[in-house]
């Protein structure tokens, strides 16, 4: 072989290696970027605060009317519901231990969910005869107003403003505010928390109170307070603030969570009645007359003395 030839050949198989190593390299002309976790849907971040927060002082709202026993005389509201052989409650499906679905069974359970059996116990003799409607946050006033369900028993704190649109029984059960945060996060108190983001439903008293902190955290809005955990969990926000009966049942789903800090709000839970149906608030409030003499503690130590220790029912105010 001449050199001519030979030379012809050693470029060749130069340009052949060269060409191969090329080939094998990678080459991408969109960056590479780490994919994020979905959020849920419905997320709002910085919202303004809910309608009502900053409302003008109307006395006490928690004074209810004052009970009127338990007859149910005819054209009585509670007269139609056992006319219709049900009591439709609106109620919530994914808060643990106050109302949530028990994963083997699909039942409805938790602390609300025995009381609004309470109720349907008191007009029927029966427990059971109460259909349950799941509703979010955000659809409570919603589903009270336009007759979807005749009580709304869902962890719901009574304010002036809700009281403008709907009646409220006597207080039930009093909660506060706390925060929930990742075990080590350094995180003690929501004053910790400023410019961070914290996780809060849409709607709620809870939201308001984010809204108004100083120093200020970045509020970020979900349609359900199971969205708050899975962003947490996801580290979405830094922190989810709502009532401390609500942040226990979550704390003691997940070890790697905790409650942190005191209480900096009150919430008084009413049960919500259609403004018009005034008789059911009174009706309703002889039911948890007994309820307080008798069955409570039994609710109560069911589902919140472990997490919450000792307590009794709140005492009721009437107008």
């Amino acid at each position: 072989m001449n050199r001519c030839v030979r030379t012809v050949l050693a470029t060749a198989l130069v340009a052949l290696v060269a060409s191969c190593a090329a080939a094998g390299e990678p080459r991408s002309l969109v960056p590479v970027v780490p994919a994020e976790p979905p959020m849920p849907p419905g997320v709002e971040l910085a919202p303004e605060a809910p309608a009502g927060a900053d409302e003008e002082d109307c006395g006490d709202p928690t004074a209810s009317l004052a009970p009127s026993g338990l007859a149910t005389p005819a054209g009585s509201t509670m007269a139609e519901i056992k006319e219709r052989g049900r009591l439709i409650a609106g109620v919530d499906q994914n808060t643990y231990l106050f109302g949530f679905r028990d994963p083997s069974t699909g039942a409805l359970e938790g602390f609300d969910i025995d009381i609004a059996r309470e109720i349907s116990r008191a007009l029927f003799g029966d427990p059971n005869r109460v259909q349950f409607k799941t509703v979010s946050v955000q659809d409570r006033i919603t589903a009270l107003q336009d007759g979807s369900v005749d009580i709304m028993v869902y962890a719901m704190t009574i304010t002036c403003e809700r009281r403008d649109q709907v009646e409220f029984s006597s207080v039930y059960f009093e909660a506060g505010q706390r925060v929930l945060v990742r075990k080590g996060s350094g995180y003690s108190s929501l004053s910790d928390l400023g410019g961070k983001k914290v996780c809060a439903p849409k709607g709620s008293t809870s939201l308001a109170n984010l809204v108004a902190a100083d120093p200020a955290p970045v509020p970020v809005a979900v349609n359900d307070l199971a969205d708050c955990l899975l962003m947490l969990q996801q580290r979405h926000v830094e922190a989810v603030s709502t009532d401390d009966t609500v942040l226990a049942g979550m704390a003691s789903q997940d070890p790697t969570i905790e409650v942190v800090g005191e209480t900096f709000s009150s919430e008084p839970y009413g049960i919500g009645i259609p403004k018009d149906n005034k008789d059911m608030v009174r009706y309703v409030n002889a039911v948890l007359e007994d309820v307080r003499a008798n069955s409570w503690p039994d609710i109560y130590g069911r589902w919140l003395e472990s997490v919450l220790g000792p307590a009794s029912p709140p005492s009721p105010i009437y107008e």
